[in-house]
């Protein structure tokens, strides 16, 4: 391996920039972070600024839909007092803190544009790209020579806008759900909100509060999560567990769907609100929403099938109603693309990412550029992005081996194979992964996996506390590259600060291994009962 420290280029300072060029420079590389705008966060630095047209920010209310300590980085545990659910603010309020616990913001070169990156002339031997960038405050273009790129721009950058029959004639506004920051001016608007997906029963939720009505247009519906589960403990830290996931595939898949669409249907019934879909619960990707039905039995919002035609003053839908609107706000996703990114080094069409572990392109000659944070988790990308930050570091330095191109492609195959049987077919579904197969996916090509069963040998109550509890991403931490002494103290830990988060004088009672492992037990009884008795 050469001496020469290798320069790393990392495209964008958002979530997954910050951690991108942290874990370069935990591997000893040289780093240099292209920020378009003058502050960190991406998506998460809410802004109104006109100048920035085009530029996707969180809505003014948006509050994060996964747990601190889910979301957390694997060697940061978010503060004590810090919301289990933070508003944005507190999330960009965690990302300067990490930015400032590890030093990050003098590797960054704020409002500097990338225009375009292309393979050096030497590419087959060197590997390094050619970065052409534009200082946004002197105008000056600038090219650079680096020897690896990481791209951390994100997807919600260029929305997906469909043609809709009729809306050239329409008198009111249509916007996209990025345009849409805040209620203001909104208050004497009927409303027709399109896409029942986070954006779309957010903006329709705090609409529903000012708006003389609104109507939410879906055209398959879907299973409206809550962030507060049983005892008011936060969703994602009650089950995402690997002790559930176990338990999840012992039993019938017909008999866990109708568990599951039980249990969601004792919140409120989704066939009764207008919006159980057709399809089961895990074909499609969730909505995380707490206030939705509260809007619609109160008649705020109000459900509606797919748009059939808009008119000068309204909308058709296809089931023959038809409603006056002022505004139209197309909450209809993003599209996948990278216009800084030449089709000869990676072409995605309709949203079809081909990458290997979603962020390398298998034919690359050198493996010297990776895409980050291109996946869609039922959970929190933060940790995702992290793990694929650690691999890329590690590859670019060379410390690591990709498979070659042909296995990368039979994966790669395979994950498409096993989506399309899974997922309703739609565009927002070609990067769907599952919280904690993926994670471990990365953690076993990264060095970094928890052997719970070696674990059990040396530290039983690790293991079983690993096992049982919600698989925070401290776990990546115990063991390999990257190991911190401080992980096992961050997960004995993360249910205090849950409930801390919560300015609550409550202290939990001890979530032994011991109790746990005896509920799951039983379970797993029960289970194996119910197996005997239906086979």
């Amino acid at each position: 391996m050469s001496s020469v420290t290798k320069s790393i280029a990392v495209i964008g300072a958002g979530a997954s920039g910050l951690t991108g060029i942290k874990c370069c420079l935990d591997e000893g590389l040289r780093v240099v972070c292209l920020e378009k705008s003058h502050y960190v966060g991406g998506l998460w630095r809410y802004s109104e600024d006109e100048n920035e047209v085009g530029r996707s920010t969180v809505m003014r209310s948006t509050i994060i839909n996964t747990s601190k300590e889910t979301m957390a980085y694997s060697d940061f545990p978010p503060p004590d007092n810090f919301a289990v659910y933070m508003h944005n603010t507190h999330v960009m309020k965690y990302f300067e803190l990490y930015a400032e616990k590890f030093d990050l913001l003098k590797h960054i070169r704020f409002s500097t544009e990338v225009l375009k990156i292309e393979e050096n002339d030497d590419f087959e031997s060197s590997g390094q790209w050619k970065v052409y960038t534009k200082d946004l405050t002197s105008g000056q273009p600038h090219i650079e020579i680096f020897d690896g790129v990481l791209v951390c721009t994100g997807h919600h950058a260029i929305p997906n806008i469909p043609h809709i029959m009729g809306q050239e004639k329409f008198k009111g506004q249509i916007l996209h759900s990025q345009q849409y920051k805040h209620p203001k001016n909104f208050e004497d608007k009927q409303v027709v909100v399109v896409g029942i997906g986070n954006s779309g029963g957010d903006i329709a939720v705090e609409l529903g509060a000012v708006s003389p009505q609104v109507y939410l247009s879906t055209r398959r519906g879907a299973w409206i999560l809550n962030r507060v589960f049983e005892k008011g403990f936060p969703l994602d830290m009650s089950l995402t567990k690997r002790s559930v996931k176990t338990f999840e595939r012992l039993l019938p898949s017909s008999l866990l769907r109708w568990y599951t669409h039980h249990r969601l249907n004792q919140r409120f019934d989704h066939d009764l609100y207008g919006v159980k879909p057709e399809h089961y619960f895990n074909s499609q990707h969730p909505t995380v929403n707490d206030d939705l039905p509260n809007r619609i039995i109160s008649g705020r919002v109000r459900i509606k099938p797919d748009i059939k035609e808009i008119s000068e003053k309204g909308v058709y839908f296809v089931d023959g109603s038809y409603v006056d609107a002022d505004v139209i706000v197309l909450a209809t996703g993003y599209q996948i693309k990278f216009p800084f990114i030449p089709k000869s080094v990676f072409d995605i069409q309709n949203n079809k990412v081909q990458f290997y572990k979603y962020m390398f392109p298998p034919d690359q000659k050198k493996n010297t550029l990776a895409v980050i944070g291109l996946i869609q988790p039922l959970g929190a990308i933060m940790p995702i992005s992290e793990l694929q930050c650690r691999i890329a570091a590690r590859v670019f330095k060379g410390d690591m081996t990709l498979p070659s191109a042909d296995k990368m492609w039979q994966e790669i195959k395979m994950k498409e194979e096993i989506l399309a049987k899974s997922y309703v077919k739609s565009p927002r579904h070609t990067i769907q992964v599952d919280y904690i197969k993926f994670m471990d996916e990365l953690a076993e090509l990264c060095g970094c996996k928890p052997n719970l069963w070696k674990m059990l040998l040396v530290d039983p109550y690790l293991a079983l506390f690993c096992y049982f509890n919600a698989c925070t991403p401290y776990q990546y931490r115990l063991v390999g590259p990257g190991k911190w002494s401080g992980a096992k103290d961050a997960l004995y830990n993360q249910w205090n600060r849950t409930v801390s988060g919560l300015n609550s004088s409550f202290k939990p009672t001890p979530n032994t291994a011991a109790s746990n492992f005896l509920m799951v037990a039983i379970l797993f009884i029960v289970a194996a009962f119910l197996l005997k008795l239906m086979f």
